[in-house]
């Protein structure tokens, strides 16, 4: 999976050795290597600037809303007072400017171990990061992994903006983190995570939602559209200790003009959790049916 920028100009992601993304580069706008990985930022012919970390198409600026607010809107408009958000990663800051556009929230802490992700994208995605300097915001350039084992404090959402389950961002996907996230968050908190292609990677989808069962009475998984990722469709993992993504969703809170959106409404909220019959029945034995509300299906 390696950036290729030869003279033809083109930035090329391959996955998994069948089927990969191509987009036109008007130009290098950053190229750099970090600690943790390959860092590049290029100007694409119809997508604006490109975020990619080690060849992994990350965000564009063309799309990016979908991703940053279907992390957090679905969760914040479900549960009834988040007041204290955790963000794993997220380095553009997109996933940030999209929580602190709730104004409940009080606090939100970001933990991003990657500082040149977040220095880029500063320069070469301020509407993205624009949120950065928030003054709730608290942004600390360390390990996610350590943060939730020394950390006293306690969030009502956590949101984990990972990439992929490779480099540093493997363990993020472990039952002990999971466990820990758990125990950081308050007795109804919800827990996010990026959950891959519904098409390429059920593979990856179930042991990492029975990595998250032993600490979560309720499991569930929401689909949202990409141009960015392979396949075009995409999913995050809702795990709540016991907030149901339809019965408490608050669709008066998505409609305020408080926080605007592109992308993501109430009819979007409800509509992510209806599952294709393909991706309901291959991981039918980790998720709890969204029509019972009671807990899991065994």
């Amino acid at each position: 999976m390696a950036v290729d920028l030869k003279t033809d100009m083109w930035v090329t992601e391959t996955y998994k050795e069948i089927t990969g993304l191509r987009f036109r580069v008007e130009k290098t706008l950053f190229t750099g290597k970090s600690p943790f990985q390959q860092v590049d930022v290029v100007k694409t012919a119809g997508h604006g600037n490109l975020l990619l970390n080690d060849g992994l198409m990350m965000l564009s600026e063309r799309d990016e809303f979908i991703y940053h607010e279907m992390i957090a809107h679905v969760p914040l408009c479900v549960h009834p007072n988040p007041e204290r958000v955790l963000i794993i990663g997220g380095g553009d800051g997109g996933t940030a400017r999209e929580v602190l556009k709730h104004p409940s929230v009080k606090r939100a802490v970001m933990v991003e171990i990657d500082e040149m992700v977040v220095n880029a994208c500063r320069e070469h995605f301020p509407d993205v990061s624009c949120a950065l300097d928030d003054p709730r915001l608290e942004l600390r350039i360390e390990d996610g992994i350590r943060f939730v084992k020394e950390t006293t404090e306690r969030f009502d959402v956590a949101l984990i903006d990972s990439t992929d389950p490779i480099g540093p961002a493997t363990p993020l996907f472990d039952r002990a983190f999971y466990g820990r996230v758990a125990e950081v968050l308050s007795d109804d908190g919800i827990m996010i995570t990026q959950a891959e292609s519904p098409f390429y990677d059920p593979d990856i989808q179930a042991p990492m939602f029975n990595n998250q069962r032993p600490f979560f009475k309720r499991l569930h998984l929401y689909l949202f559209s990409t141009l960015t990722y392979p396949g075009g469709l995409w999913s995050f993992g809702f795990a709540s200790k016991g907030r149901h993504p339809l019965t408490d969703f608050d669709p008066d809170r998505a409609n305020v003009a408080a926080i605007p959106t592109r992308y993501y409404n109430p009819g979007i909220h409800r509509a992510a959790f209806m599952l294709p019959n393909f991706v309901a029945d291959g991981l039918s034995d980790v998720l709890d049916p969204i029509g019972d509300s009671e807990g899991p299906a065994r």
